[in-house]
């Protein structure tokens, strides 16, 4: 009986440790379609988090793989050397009115008066009183006008919170097909707008969502390249990779784009980036590679996803990916 203990101890912790080997192996193979994370570069903003809109009113997951190195922290701010620190309750006239009564007290009794001085035990009581009673005021008098100081930037900080919150969001035009002709195009000169992005790149927006999608479910690694930064295809094809490590493969087809915001477009050195947030269905499955089983997903019906794309492109060339973020909680 003794030995079947520890036996059964190896095989609890065999089951276990296989368990957490599979679910680690399915989240690994299942972290782009989560939509959990951000990959890939968005120049000098890689770091800030854009826009919110319409088609994406939640914030965006943060760039959590990139080759962008991080700017440094600022420096937090010392007072200068020479500044006075602040007096505190008891500090400045309330402490040297205070000082001085207990002082005054204690000096009578070293000079054979006591607290009463010359009327007794009856005087001492009195002075006691009264130095109680000056305490107590000089308390309320200090409390109430440091409540007094504090109350303006908590007024202004409320109030500010309130204009913040009754704000609108940032101006930014529907896609309904990311079309929509020259109302479209006014609309998107009048979002977060630097460059002032016309239909053509409207288009080529939608058209580059198609054909990325449609390529990364083919596991085409020439169209990707072609139509994506070197950073991003790098990442593409890390997870392709490790699709074919675990024995999946993620079929990706029927892509739709259904509404998309241009949440922000800016000039940076000499290349322009645009960041979009698109909400687009398509049929989207993982499957076993040996027998086309279906692992996790639909491949019958099609799913709806809200990521942020972000595009750029240097003079004289078009716009390609250059970074993807999710927007859904895993």
């Amino acid at each position: 009986m003794p030995s079947a203990v520890p036996r059964f101890a190896k095989i609890a912790a065999i089951v276990i440790l296989a368990a957490a080997s599979s679910l680690a192996s399915f989240d690994a193979a299942d972290a782009r379609r989560a939509g959990s994370g951000g990959f890939g570069s968005r120049g000098m903003r890689t770091f800030d988090t854009p826009a919110i809109t319409r088609t994406a009113p939640t914030q965006a997951a943060p760039i959590d793989r990139t080759m962008t190195p991080r700017p440094q922290q600022q420096p937090q701010i010392q007072p200068p050397l020479g500044a006075q620190p602040r007096p505190g309750m008891f500090g400045g006239f309330g402490g040297s009115m205070i000082g001085g009564l207990i002082a005054g007290g204690l000096l009578g009794m070293m000079l054979g008066h006591g607290f009463g001085g010359g009327f007794g035990f009856l005087g001492m009581l009195l002075q006691i009183g009264l130095i109680m009673l000056l305490i107590s005021f000089a308390l309320r008098f200090f409390a109430n006008r440091q409540r007094t100081q504090y109350a303006g930037p908590g007024a202004s900080y409320n109030t500010s919170a309130t204009n913040n919150a009754a704000a609108s969001p940032r101006p930014s035009f529907s896609i309904p097909s990311i079309g929509g002709g020259a109302a479209a195009a006014q609309k998107a000169r009048q979002a977060n707008d630097e460059i002032g992005l016309q239909q053509a790149d409207l288009d080529r927006f939608e058209r580059l969502l198609t054909e990325i999608q449609s390529a990364y479910g083919a596991e085409d690694y020439a169209t990707l390249r072609r139509l994506t930064t070197p950073e991003a295809m790098s990442y593409l094809a890390e997870e392709l990779s490790e699709n074919a490590t675990h024995g999946v493969r993620n079929s990706v087809s029927d892509v739709r784009l259904l509404q998309g915001d241009i949440a922000e477009a800016w000039r940076e050195d000499n290349a322009e980036y645009a960041t979009l947030a698109m909400r687009y269905s398509s049929i989207d499955a993982m499957l076993d590679r040996a027998t086309g089983k279906l692992v996790d997903g639909d491949d019958r019906n099609p799913s709806e996803t809200t990521e942020l794309w972000t595009f750029v492109r240097k003079p004289g060339s078009d716009w390609i990916l250059s970074a993807i973020q999710g927007t859904e909680a895993r």
